[in-house]
């Protein structure tokens, strides 16, 4: 585990391939997980929410390829063009955004709080946890 100049630890992640790097200065604020088709099919529903001022790229900014989805989805998608590795939305300039949860090569210290689209989970999938559950996106 790595720590930061103020003696907190600091997450570190990467892809599979380890081509994109980053790290968080600061806690991920929540965890959420997104049952909808376009998140399942990217191969990451469970994402972890950051603040852009905590998060360094480290390498692997030119690996990064971002799917921009056609309306009346909004959400764009990143993924390591070598290995193939759903990041989330590490592209952002939002202030917070999203990074798969898988990504983290440490710990993260969070329980998942939400489970969103849960009108279309696949029958097969059980929810097994007592986080609240909403059919589409919580704010809706």
């Amino acid at each position: 585990m790595t720590f930061n100049n103020k003696g907190s630890v600091m997450l570190q992640g990467s892809c599979c391939c380890g081509t994109v790097k980053f790290k968080l200065t600061s806690p991920p604020t929540m965890m959420g997980t997104c049952h909808c088709t376009r998140c399942r099919k990217s191969g990451a529903s469970t994402f972890v929410f950051v603040k852009r001022d905590a998060f360094e790229l480290l390498s692997g900014a030119e690996s990064i390829t971002t799917y921009k989805p056609e309306a009346p989805y909004k959400y764009n998608r990143c993924f390591c063009s070598k290995c193939g590795s759903s990041l989330g939305e590490v592209t952002s300039t939002n202030e917070s955004f999203p990074v798969a949860a898988n990504c983290f090569d440490n710990e993260i210290q969070l329980k998942n709080l939400f489970h969103e689209f849960v009108k279309e989970k696949p029958s097969w999938y059980e929810i097994s946890d007592d986080a609240k559950q909403f059919m589409e996106h919580p704010h809706q």
